[in-house]
């Protein structure tokens, strides 16, 4: 039998490199161990891509899989940090890009009757490789309560109130908790969220978010001040979205920063 093409290795004349070329949308399962040492299932979408040199004609789709079905029938962290190499040596690239984005949960109680249920959060690892250096990235998304300072100060009754999602990105020098993150933000916010509550329950919530009311520009501040004090923080991007009640359009703001410098 004769050899078959390989179409993808075939020159290509119009000079122009491509930055990422891959597969995305791929599920994948994933395992990730919790603060309280507790291992936790879950599913992954999964993006996988590297560079491609300005004279290839295509990269080979099926290599980005095996891969990723080379660590078994489920992942860990530590497989998701060596993967970019991986990738480099196996498709012969200078750069490789790994992302993953899950949902993660938490079991929380209810602040008055202590009713227990789940609580989801999403939280993505993205990992950046070269030949010298390897770029780990940690995100979650965290659902909140904020209620609006202004509303509160002109209204002679009650004032308004929403759910909003904050986004918080880090780099750091040692591993951080994912629920550390969860929490720095949770306590960022007028109040946090919960799965189940009863009426004692709501009246603790509704009561304590008009109690702390922040703006969206409070929201990043408090979150910002946190990460900038975290010992292990060394990078962030904090962003906050509020999904206004009253008004048809969402407030966001966003702030980026570094660790805070040390005390002379």
């Amino acid at each position: 039998m004769s050899a078959l093409s390989d179409t993808q290795n075939e020159r290509d004349d119009r000079r122009l490199p491509i930055d990422r070329v891959g597969v995305r949308s791929l599920r994948f399962p994933l395992s990730i161990r919790d603060r309280d040492a507790a291992v936790q299932h879950t599913v992954a979408t999964v993006s996988l891509a590297v560079d491609l040199p300005h004279h290839f004609k295509g990269t080979h789709m099926s290599r980005f899989v095996e891969v990723l079905h080379a660590h078994g029938t489920e992942l860990t962290v530590s497989n998701i940090v060596a993967m970019p190499h991986e990738l480099m040596k196996k498709l012969h690239a200078d750069k490789a890009h790994v992302e993953m984005k899950f949902p993660y949960f938490r079991s929380k109680k209810a602040p008055v009757s202590g009713a227990e249920g789940l609580l989801d959060y999403g939280v993505v690892f993205e990992v950046n490789a070269d030949k010298d250096s390897t770029d780990f990235v940690l995100t979650v998304e965290v659902p909140v309560t904020t209620l609006c300072p202004c509303s509160k100060a002109i209204s002679a009754r009650g004032a308004h109130n929403q759910r909003g999602t904050v986004t918080l990105a880090v780099r750091f020098s040692d591993p951080v908790w994912i629920e550390d993150l969860l929490e720095l933000v949770e306590s960022s916010a007028s109040s946090e969220l919960y799965s189940i509550l009863k009426r004692p329950d709501e009246k603790h919530v509704t009561e304590a978010a008009y109690d702390n009311p922040v703006f969206v520009e409070d929201l990043v501040r408090n979150v910002a001040v946190k990460a900038r004090a975290h010992p292990r923080i060394t990078w962030f991007r904090v962003e906050a979205e509020n999904y206004e009640s009253i008004h048809n359009h969402n407030a966001w703001a966003m702030i980026e920063g570094g660790a805070a410098p040390a005390a002379k």
